[in-house]
């Protein structure tokens, strides 16, 4: 069989191989037209004894095939046994194949990894994506829940981005609800206040943080005493305006606390403005689409529906793209539904380019993915697609013990109190460690303990071990080993590579090998946590074979009496930084070269 070509990384090489032996069969068995290869997959075998990786493809080809999946199975075995890169072909249970690769495969693996260097495992020409994420809204500083979609969004923008998309990062400013209203009458207090007047307890329904004062500041600064003199209708929108201003201005503020930012910054309020109203537009798009009509909810079953009123309404045909009810676009007193702003929004995403959408929500916004989906089948004829992704609860623990207040914001921990406790790296790595959709303990004395049991730590000393290792090297046996890393690799890519031939060493290369399918399947399925998980494996892989070569001197990294073999495992060092800090850089978390 023809070699197919070394610059795909090695799964992919391998797949390009099963694909190739597919085809020759079915050319030769002359089977149907337009058989989908794309269902056949390779990936490592669940059990490690069984190979280095395994295929379904005579599983998922053999309704094409007409044959029995063991009898497909055979056939393809027979024709990748003939390759050069394969050494063993077994064929399991039903019709699983499982492969080992000849030791060679796993040098030019680690060859392709140095030649790539920063762009190993990235993709190209995956086309736009908008993300949205974060969209808090803009009424107070950030908590520590915000935190988690922050983070959650932040990277996986980055992990889309390095997986080839052209992705736009997008904050929607909630700024046209009842709850900015409510802002500015709590800053309109904290205006007064300013100015001398004793406003006494804050009351009940009004936002009571001190993280107003400054506000209030400076409406008194730039007004004066004029707004007590006028009515609410008229202080209302300079007051209302000005304290969004300062809480976004906030709010971008712990963002770059942790180093996260968006392209662009969408305000709802946009889509209402007199002379260019998008709700208006968009809901007389729906009516020309018949997707609109007037009429009247049933009861909910069971727990009561926020959004239910027994009345005639002008409701969206949810039902009608996969939603269970239908639902109201305007409220009785004539104002438009959150629903309603968000159709507008979702549509302009589309008229923007975007036929791939990410939303990034809270917990609490569960029960509305169905709707917001049927919307965007709606507005774009089922042009595009819109992916949510939830994130649930952060519980904040110091020790065990739950932490709840805040001494700034009053009723709530915030995101900088965090960050500045512990650090970006910790609070960014510690909030992807874990799937999204799962409730996350956040626990402030453990994500800074220098041990195994902190992934974070554990890491990055991977990254910072593997510099050591070189600084050693250079000390102890190559003098003119490079310090900087382009040059570094340039100089280990004639390593005789091949000498890595220990088992554990194999592992290790195994897991390196593992890391462009890792990225490209975390980015399918916008789960940056895979990222995360990969890291750790890949840094205990590392950590366990220096810690075999204190009691095994043989598999120690530099072995003083052997150059050759030295600088070839200093070729699988630089392979394990380089990806550890390729997976941290797509997660936002430093790469130290040396941990204090």
């Amino acid at each position: 069989m023809a070699d197919t070509p070394s610059s795909l990384h090695l799964f992919a090489d391998v797949l390009a191989r099963v694909h190739a032996a597919c085809r020759t069969l079915a050319a030769q068995a002359i089977w149907p037209e337009g058989v989908d290869f794309s269902r056949v997959v390779v990936e490592p075998p669940r059990d490690p004894s069984h190979g280095d990786m395994a295929t379904n493809a005579a599983m998922v080809l053999a309704k094409e095939a007409k044959a029995k999946p063991r009898d497909l199975a055979e056939q393809i075995a027979e024709r990748l046994r003939a390759d050069a890169l394969i050494a063993k072909v077994d064929v399991a249970g039903p019709g699983f194949i499982n492969l080992t690769l000849k030791p060679s495969a796993w040098a030019e693996a680690l060859r392709t990894l140095l030649r790539e260097g920063a762009s190993y495992g990235s993709l190209s020409g995956r086309g736009k994506v908008n993300v949205e994420y974060v969209s808090a809204n803009p009424t107070g500083p950030m908590h520590v829940g915000h935190c988690r979609g922050a983070v959650f969004g932040d990277a996986l923008a980055s992990l889309l981005d390095f997986a080839g998309h052209d992705v736009t990062r997008e904050y929607y400013i909630n700024d046209a609800g009842a709850q900015v209203d409510v802002l500015a009458r709590s800053a309109f207090l904290r205006y007064r206040e300013a100015l001398g007047e004793d406003i006494g307890p804050i009351p009940e329904g009004l936002y009571p943080g001190d993280y107003l004062k400054p506000v209030g500041e400076a409406l008194a600064k730039e007004h004066g005493d004029k707004l007590r003199t006028v009515s609410e209708a008229e202080w209302l929108p300079a007051v209302r305006s000005k304290s969004i201003a300062m809480m976004m201005d906030e709010i971008k503020g712990d963002l770059a606390a942790l180093n996260i930012r968006h392209d662009v910054f969408f305000s709802e309020r946009s889509l209402i403005e007199s002379g260019n109203n998008k709700v208006a537009e968009t809901i007389d798009f729906l009516r020309a689409k018949g997707d609109i009509y007037e009429g009247r909810l049933p009861p909910p079953k069971g727990a009561p529906v926020e959004d239910w009123e027994d009345r005639e309404q002008l409701l969206f045909k949810a039902t009608a793209y996969g939603d269970d009810v239908d639902r109201p676009l305007i409220k009785s007193d004539g104002s438009y539904t959150y629903f309603a702003s968000d159709i507008a929004y979702h549509k302009n995403k589309f008229d923007r380019g975007f036929a791939d959408m990410i939303d990034v929500w809270g917990a609490d916004h569960g029960g509305y993915i169905k709707r917001m989906q049927a919307a965007v089948k709606a507005v774009t004829a089922t042009k595009a697609a819109l992916d949510v992704k939830i994130v649930q609860l952060v519980k904040l623990l110091r020790n065990g013990e739950p932490v709840k207040m805040s001494k700034r914001a009053g009723d709530f921990v915030t995101l900088r109190e965090v960050v500045d406790e512990v650090g970006r790296d910790a609070v960014r790595f510690m909030m992807l460690y874990r799937k999204n959709d799962a409730v996350l303990d956040f626990d402030l004395a453990k994500v800074i303990e220098q041990s195994r049991d902190n992934p974070v730590f554990y890491v990055q000393y991977g990254h910072a071990r593997g510099h050591s290792i070189f600084r050693n090297a250079r000390a102890e046996v190559f003098p003119d080993l490079p310090e900087t890393t382009e040059s570094r690799i340039a100089w280990l890519l004639d390593s005789a590579m091949e000498r890595l031939s220990d088992p554990v060493e194999l592992d290790l290369l195994r897991q390196l090998a593992i890391y462009p399918r890792t990225v490209e399947a975390a980015a399918a399925a916008h789960e940056p946590h895979r990222i995360a998980f990969y890291l750790y494996d890949l840094a205990s892989e590392f950590h366990a074979l220096w810690t075999k070569g204190r009691d095994l001197p043989y598999l120690r990294f530099i072995i003083n009496n052997d150059a050759q073999l030295t600088k070839a495992r200093l070729a699988m060092v630089q392979g394990v930084v380089s990806v550890l800090a390729s997976g941290l850089a797509i997660l936002g978390v430093h790469a130290p070269d040396e941990m204090r």
